[in-house]
């Protein structure tokens, strides 16, 4: 059996130790062959042996790590949830912050009355036993499962806090004992979870923006469809909609599925799908996507596909394996992580023992601001954030990213590699000229019978040229094709050769009357296609394949990049050359075959090269496979799309510049975030311990530690957020 892979749901991780320690417990489970968890969007992604472990089993593995998860839900019933998540969070911060203002104000104006110290107690209590109670069970279940997170930080930090208060007011006697006066910090506790409180609020609205395009993108299919039955219309729900089904699509409407228009006409808004912001005009036999949205008229379709081979079905899958992906440099992240709560309370106790020797009165301050501004919520939000904004907004333009290695490896690109035909051009040759010692239209009649059985592009192209012209095709006999070189047939009884020159000097056919003529051809960066009628030379047609409008564009904006600009091509050096000069590329492999596409990429590897290819043919799929990034042009065939690492859903060249460019942005932002977690917590930790406070008397509040940790994660999540309004 065919390994299973699931997503999960796991509500109640709070930071990037929760995700690792979930992380390592499935990965060492037997039947489990990969899981990763993303702690913004809260989901486990996980490959297993159905035959070896069960979905109940793979649950209950998370739940013994301390944690509870849920199947992947409904996007109505995720919507609620996420919604459900932010009103609990603000409920518990407002609530909160009822009860704290006072305990802060009476604290720091310091107004003295009778049994102040009770009064500021009672008034804890709600802070901490119930609108911050999710951070002490939080801790009470990591412990139990020999582990810290970030609810230990903050149930250790304020718990200390509390507790070291509750004794100076039930029993002040203790402290004065050992020499100590008796003091409350009941406004630390409190304010210190109110703060945190306003942070996991402000987070949960700022996760819920970052997630808005992949979101966006998993609402884009309607629920249901008008199907066209022998009774008549029928409201079809989508699932139950079959391939060769017909659906009625009328106007302002989104179309439920991919299918070919059978009768009607309209123009179709793709821009969700393939990023072009201009209406497509479609009719009668033209390819229709699912989730794209009709804008004039109605018309029927044919549905040809369901399920998840839907093209949207598809792009939402490589969105999901990008968010279950992580880039190189997470992995380093989630080392770190693993071990950074014990360290940091090994760091908040080894500087509580230190205080204790020299300013007792200070050493309940730098132990609870250590535990407080010390939580790794920044660490476990900078990569996967921008990831999920990065994702959501390639999608938007049309441009699909397998994973994040892909990601990465994308922004360290230095040699890019074209492969000519249908990328860099049009992929649909066209006759140019025709030179001929007889009448045009009738060389034009003989080469273009002889055409009719090739399934050569240039054979095609001469065939629409005498269909463009009015041309009569003739019944041909005795149909020979000559791999790489041409055809020779009988037409009207008369032997028709047509080709390469080597056909003709092989058939020993003097063409040196257009042998002038053929070199300025191919200078210009046209094929020559010589025709010869009963053993004699009878003109020649200049076929080429015009270079998409864009190509010239993206060619400089890559070099302006600093990416070296390579075309492959199997035209000769002087076609290619034409062809090179026009596009502005000095480097350029003519006559390259299919198999040696690969060579050349690994040439340019071995040149200590980061190699991209672009390509979009079934011979460019090895190629893609081994440039260490592979761009396929979504219009070409499946295995190079399965081959490459960056799909072009539109096909249209500037997106190769665009998808890069969004590579770049990406891990700019990411390590934009990873610097200032990282950067926060070096700068914050020695100064929450008190590092100058002997030369400088400055020490930091545990409540500005709180109010700044809060802070942080919410501004790497919105640093990532800003990411959404980058032009590509």
């Amino acid at each position: 059996m065919d390994d299973k892979k699931i997503e999960l749901k796991i509500y109640n991780m709070s930071c990037a130790s929760c995700a690792a320690k979930i992380e390592k417990a499935l990965n060492e489970t037997q039947g489990i062959k990969e899981a990763k968890i993303n702690f913004a969007i809260k989901s486990a992604f996980i490959t297993f042996d159905p035959e070896v472990i069960a979905v109940s089993q793979v649950k209950k593995v998370i739940i013994d790590t301390g944690y509870t998860s849920e199947d992947l839900i409904k996007k109505e019933d995720s919507k609620l949830k996420e919604e459900k998540e932010y009103q609990e969070q603000k409920k518990n911060f407002t609530l909160s912050l009822i009860f704290t203002l006072p305990v802060f104000i009476i604290s720091m104006l310091m107004i003295e009355f009778p049994y102040k110290d009770w009064v500021l107690l009672v008034l804890s209590l709600p802070v901490i036993f119930v609108f911050g109670k999710q951070f002490y069970t939080g801790a009470f279940k990591a412990l139990k499962t020999k582990s810290a997170n970030m609810n230990t930080l903050i149930a250790v930090g304020t718990g200390v806090a509390f507790i070291y208060s509750l004794v100076s007011t039930i029993y002040p006697q203790a402290f004065e004992l050992i020499g100590q006066k008796p003091e409350v910090y009941y406004e630390t506790a409190t304010v210190i979870i109110s703060l945190i409180l306003l942070g996991r609020m402000l987070e949960a609205k700022a996760k819920g923006r970052a997630s808005r395009a992949v979101k966006e993108l998993m609402e884009l299919q309607p629920d249901k469809a008008l199907v066209i039955t022998d009774e008549g219309e029928k409201e079809v729900l989508i699932d139950d909609i079959k391939i060769e089904d017909v659906v009625l699509v009328k106007p302002g409407e989104k179309i439920p599925l991919d299918g070919e228009i059978i009768e009607g006409a309209s123009t179709i808004d793709e821009s969700m799908i393939t990023g072009e912001s201009m209406p497509v005009e479609k009719k009668v036999q033209n390819y229709i996507i699912g989730g794209t949205i009709n804008k004039t008229g109605s018309f029927k379709f044919k549905v040809t596909k369901i399920g998840e081979d839907t093209t949207l079905s598809q792009i939402i899958g490589m969105v999901k394996n990008m968010l279950s992906s992580k880039a190189p440099v997470q992995r380093l992240v989630d080392i770190i992580s693993g071990y950074f709560v014990v360290t940091v309370i090994g760091i908040a106790l080894l500087t509580l023992f230190i205080w204790l020797n020299f300013n007792p009165s200070l050493a309940i301050i730098t132990f609870v601001a250590i535990l407080i501004i010390a939580c790794p919520c920044a660490l476990g939000l900078a990569t996967p954030t921008a990831i999920m904004v990065g994702a959501g907004l390639g999608a938007k333009n049309g441009i699909l990213i397998k994973n994040a290695e892909s990601l990465e490896a994308a922004d360290k690109i230095q040699a890019i590699t074209f492969d000519k035909t249908g990328t860099l051009t049009m992929g649909q040759p066209v006759v140019t000229d025709i030179y001929s010692d007889i009448d045009k239209n009738q060389l034009l009649y003989f080469a273009a019978s002889a055409e009719k059985l090739s399934e050569h592009p240039l054979a095609f192209a001469v065939v629409k040229k005498a269909q463009e012209e009015n041309i009569n095709i003739a019944q041909t006999r005795d149909f020979k094709a000559l791999p790489g070189h041409g055809l020779s047939v009988f037409v009207d009884d008369k032997e028709v050769l047509i080709g390469s020159e080597k056909l003709m000097e092989y058939n020993n056919i003097d063409i040196s009357s257009f042998t002038q003529k053929i070199l300025e051809l191919q200078t210009e960066g046209n094929t020559v296609i010589c025709v010869s009628i009963d053993k004699q030379a009878r003109g020649i047609i200049a076929v080429s394949d015009p270079l998409k409008p864009d190509a010239k564009e993206t060619v400089k904006k890559l070099k302006s990049m600093g990416i070296e600009v390579i075309m492959l091509t199997g035209d000769k050096k002087a076609v290619a050359s034409s062809i090179s000069k026009k596009l502005g590329i000095e480097r350029f492999i003519p006559e390259v075959i299919p198999q040696e596409k690969v060579d050349v990429v690994k040439k340019l590897q071995d040149e200590g090269k980061i190699v991209a290819m672009v390509g979009d043919g079934i011979n460019d799929a090895p190629a893609l496979a081994q440039a260490n990034v592979g761009i396929a042009m979504g219009t070409g065939t499946d295995i190079a799309i399965e081959s490459s690492d960056i799909t072009i859903i539109k096909g249209d060249l500037s997106s190769t510049f665009k998808a890069i460019n969004l590579s770049r942005q990406t891990m700019r932002t990411l390590k934009q975030n990873l610097f200032f977690a990282f950067i926060y917590n070096v700068i914050a930790i020695p100064l929450a311990a008190g590092a100058l406070y002997p030369g400088f008397g400055v020490l930091l509040n545990p409540m500005i530690a709180a109010l700044t940790m809060a802070f942080s994660s919410v501004s790497v999540v919105t640093n990532s957020i800003r990411l959404s309004g980058k032009k590509l």
